[in-house]
C-alpha cells in the first residue's frame, strides 16, 4: 500500500506483462515510456506480435530482443528514453527503438550506435518488420491463442482507448503536431468494436485519450453530428463500463457532455489541459486567452453535475513569465478549485518555437514557481477530500495486499490521481472489484474507507 506523492508524473505509463512463453518460441521485450497513447501503441505492436506467434517477456532477460517504446516531449524525458535503451542495451544487447523520439534517429544512433533499427510514431509496421529481422517468428497455430482483446499493459479491468492520433493546435511549447501528425480520427464503428470487446474481456474501466479528445471526428468532412464526441461518449456509456475522459480541450460544447455524467453514463470527470490562466502567458503560448471565460464554464459544469471532478496540468517559468503573471495563475487556482493537478517547470524542446521566445525564466525562479504553486494545489486538493468524509462513493478495487486494499473512486484516474485504501474489512476482495465505500478519513492526496455494510 502507497500513498501518491505530490509530484506524480501525469505522462508516465507502466507496462506490465506476465507471460510463459513455451519450448522454442521466440520471445519479445517490451519497455514503454511516456503517456498513455504511447502505451496503446505498445499494446498494439505486442498484439500484432504475439499474433505471429512471438510470446512477451516481462524483462530482458527472457527475450531475444527489446522493444523501446520512447517518449519525446520533453528534453527530460528524452534523456530518459535514452537511459532506457542503454539500459536495455546493456542487459540484452539487441534492442528496437521505436515512438516518438523515433522521429529523430540520428539523436538516438549517436548516443547508441548498437540499436538494431528506429521507427518513429505509430509505424507499426516498421516495427514489425525490424522484429522479423532480429528474431524470425515461428508461430504454432495449434498452441498460440490469441486473447479477445489482444495484448494489454495494464490491469486487465482497465483499459486505454485511443480514439483518435494528431493535433490541430499550434502551441508554441509543443512538437506533437510534428510528431504524430494533425487530427485522425478512428471512426466510431471501430472504436465501439474495440470497447464492446475489452468490456467483453473483463475490462470494467475505458479510458478515452487522444491528443484532442473533444475534437474527436471534426476531421471528417461528411459528418452526420457536428461534434462527433457526443454520440461516442454516449455510445461507450451504454456498455456498462466506467467511461473516464482524458485531454479534453474546453470548447463550448464540452458543456453537452456534462449531463451525460449527471446521468451516470461517463464518469463525472473531466482532464482539460488549460496550461496557465494569464491572457499575456496564454498568447506567447499561442493558446486561447479566456480565462476568465473558462472560469464561467467550470461553474457551468458544476452546476449541471455538482459532483464533476475537474483534473489540469500546468507550466509555470514558461519565457516572459513575470511574477504578476504567476500571482494571476496563483488566483485562478484559487478560484477555480481544481480538484486534481499537476505541474510542470518549463523546458526547451527541440523544435519547439517557444524556445525562440525572449527572457527565459532562470531555473531557480522556475523551481520556487512550482513549489508555490504545488503548495496551494496541495491546500485545495486536501480541503476538497476532507468534504468527501462521510461520503459513500463507488469505488474500483485496483490491488489487494496483506495491509489494504488499493482502490480509486470515480474522481481517481489510474496512476495520475490519488486513490481509496480500504485497511480493514478488505479481505475477500479482488483487482476489478466495484463496491461501495464510506470514506472516514482523507489526506492532501488520499481517501481511507471502508465497504458499506462491514
Amino acid at each position: 500500500m502507497s500513498q501518491n506523492p505530490p509530484d506524480l508524473r501525469p505522462d508516465l505509463a507502466r507496462a506490465r506483462v506476465t507471460e510463459t512463453p513455451r519450448d522454442g518460441q521466440p520471445t519479445i521485450g517490451m519497455v514503454s515510456l511516456g503517456c498513455p497513447k504511447a502505451l496503446v501503441d505498445s499494446e498494439r505492436i505486442l498484439t500484432r506480435l504475439r499474433a505471429e506467434g512471438y510470446a512477451i517477456s516481462p524483462d530482458y532477460g527472457g527475450a531475444d530482443a527489446v522493444i523501446v517504446n520512447t517518449c519525446g516531449f520533453l528534453d527530460s524525458a528524452k534523456a530518459e528514453s535514452l537511459d532506457a535503451i542503454g539500459e536495455a542495451l546493456n542487459e540484452n544487447g539487441r534492442v528496437i527503438v521505436t515512438g516518438c523520439l523515433g522521429a529523430e534517429p540520428e539523436y538516438i544512433t549517436g548516443a547508441h550506435p548498437k540499436v538494431l533499427a528506429v521507427t518513429g510514431p505509430h509505424q507499426y509496421e516498421q516495427v514489425l518488420d525490424a522484429v522479423h529481422a532480429a528474431v524470425p517468428p515461428a508461430p504454432d497455430p495449434f498452441i498460440d491463442l490469441m486473447p479477445t482483446a489482444g495484448v494489454k499493459l495494464t490491469p486487465r479491468h482497465y483499459s486505454y482507448l485511443k480514439i483518435s492520433e494528431g493535433c490541430n493546435h499550434t502551441c508554441k511549447f509543443c512538437i506533437i503536431p510534428d510528431m504524430r501528425g494533425k487530427l485522425a480520427s478512428r471512426p466510431h464503428r471501430a472504436v465501439m468494436r474495440e470497447a464492446e470487446k475489452l468490456v467483453e474481456s473483463g475490462v470494467r474501466e475505458l479510458l478515452v485519450i487522444s491528443q484532442d479528445t473533444s475534437a474527436y471526428g471534426t476531421d471528417w468532412k461528411d459528418r452526420e453530428d457536428k461534434f462527433p464526441i457526443l454520440p461516442l461518449a454516449r455510445d461507450l456509456g451504454s456498455l456498462g463500463a466506467w467511461v473516464r475522459l482524458h485531454y479534453v480541450y474546453p470548447y463550448p460544447h464540452v458543456r453537452e457532455l456534462v449531463p451525460m455524467m449527471a446521468e451516470g453514463l461517463i464518469a463525472p470527470y473531466l482532464d482539460i489541459p488549460f496550461q496557465h490562466a494569464h491572457p499575456d502567458t496564454l498568447r506567447r503560448m499561442a493558446r486561447p486567452a479566456a480565462a476568465a471565460r473558462t472560469l464561467d464554464e467550470i461553474a457551468a459544469w458544476r452546476r449541471d453535475c455538482p459532483d464533476i471532478t475537474l483534473r489540469s496540468t500546468f507550466i509555470v517559468g514558461y519565457p516572459g513569465e513575470t511574477e504578476e503573471e504567476f500571482q494571476t495563475l496563483l488566483d485562478w487556482l484559487d478560484e477555480a478549485q481544481l480538484d486534481r493537478v499537476g505541474c510542470f517547470q518549463y523546458e526547451n524542446v527541440e523544435g519547439a518555437r517557444s524556445n525562440a521566445l525572449p527572457d527565459h525564466v532562470p531555473p531557480e525562479v522556475k523551481q520556487d514557481r512550482w513549489d508555490r504553486f504545488m503548495a496551494r494545489a496541495q491546500a485545495i486538493s486536501e480541503a476538497r477530500l476532507a468534504a468527501k468524509v462521510g461520503r459513500r462513493l463507488p469505488v474500483i478495487v485496483d490491488e489487494v495486499d496483506e495491509d489494504a486494499a488499493t482502490c480509486r473512486t470515480m474522481a481517481d484516474a489510474p496512476e495520475i490521481d490519488g486513490n481509496l485504501f480500504i485497511d480493514e474489512g478488505f479481505e475477500g476482495l479482488a483487482p476489478g472489484d466495484v463496491l461501495t465505500v464510506e470514506v472516514d478519513e482523507a489526506s492532501e492526496y488520499d481517501l481511507w474507507g471502508r465497504p458499506v455494510g462491514s
